[in-house]
């Protein structure tokens, strides 16, 4: 990561100003603001994703929702026009059966989309941002690649 008060050149070398080549102290003393900056670097990716872990749960929330919600209405009318429909063909319990079973089956179905939706917001954690920050130790402590 570089810092915006310390050129980069076209080579990847560390300059000052001036052109001549920071020292090892220099450059030591350039590590708290670097790591200060990856901090909040790292924070920022962690709010970002879960805000959309958070969408998702909402979204997820919103389909159960809608599931209760076609769920009794189509209880209270679906149910009595289906049913009155098919009584004219079949007996009415046979009626009554045949739409109760098309309803569970809605219910169901919106249920389990509900349930896929929820499911990618849980657990609340942000995963990937956590990966990164222990790819940033382990590249810190000399122990892994960095490719930022």
């Amino acid at each position: 990561m570089t810092s915006g008060s310390v050129p980069v050149s076209p080579r990847g070398d560390r300059q000052r100003v001036d052109g001549k080549k920071k020292s090892l102290i220099q450059l030591i003393g350039d590590v708290p603001g670097l790591l200060s900056q990856l901090v909040q670097d790292e924070i920022a990716q962690i709010k970002q994703e879960l805000g959309e872990k958070a969408k998702k749960l909402g979204l997820g929330a919103g389909l159960f929702a809608g599931a209760a919600f076609f769920g009794f209405f189509a209880f209270a009318v679906f149910l009595t026009v289906a049913i009155l429909v098919l009584a004219i063909w079949l007996p009415a319990w046979a009626a009554a059966l045949i739409v109760l079973v098309v309803l569970l089956i809605l219910a169901a179905v919106l249920a389990l989309l509900g349930l896929r939706e929820v499911k990618k917001g849980v657990p609340p954690t942000p995963e990937e941002s956590l990966k990164s920050v222990k790819d940033d130790v382990r590249a810190i402590k000399g122990m892994g690649k960095y490719d930022r």
